[in-house]
């Protein structure tokens, strides 16, 4: 029993500090015979955008191997069973359901994006973030904090996404 609650603190910090961002400082350029110029970070024009967390995309399907997906009406009890414990395991190091945390809160998501996109970012979320617009501009607004790929299963993808439709 002892070691079983070692091995679930040791996953569970992994997946805390595989969710970090990173931080990059300002370096100097230094010439002889010349002045010092110091690089300056642009500011960003503060704009009345709406934010990536909050936008709606529902026609956006991401980019990966999801490229269709009907959900039924009803929603399917031990798939959210089996999502919401997969959820627990491998996502609340990041996601709180609750709140704003490390990652975006998954409450409401799918009023937000298609099934296609959640899956996808699920899936394969390096690839998201290097080629779907809405999943970069996520990356920006987390400060960086690069989802990590949990290397899940498509039928554990479509577990979580019906854990997610309970979430409102």
């Amino acid at each position: 029993m002892n070691n079983i609650i070692k091995a679930s603190f040791l996953l569970a910090l992994g997946l805390l500090i595989s969710c970090g961002g990173k931080e990059e400082k300002q370096k100097e350029k230094i010439q002889i015979g010349q002045k010092t110029n110091v690089e300056t970070k642009k500011e960003t024009p503060v704009s009345n955008e709406v934010p990536a967390s909050k936008r709606i995309t529902l026609e956006n399907k991401g980019v990966g191997k999801i490229t269709s997906l009907t959900l039924d009406a009803t929603i399917d009890n031990a798939m959210v069973e089996r999502g919401a414990a997969l959820f627990k395991t491998n996502c609340t190091a990041c996601h709180k359901t609750t709140k704003r945390f490390i990652g975006p809160n998954p409450t409401g998501i799918l009023e937000r994006r298609s099934p296609e996109w959640i899956m996808n970012m699920i899936l394969d979320p390096k690839l998201m973030t290097e080629e779907d617009q809405c999943a970069k501009d996520l990356l920006v607004e987390f400060n960086g904090a690069a989802m990590a790929n949990q290397n899940l299963t498509e039928q554990q993808a479509r577990d979580i996404l019906e854990y997610f439709r309970t979430l409102k």
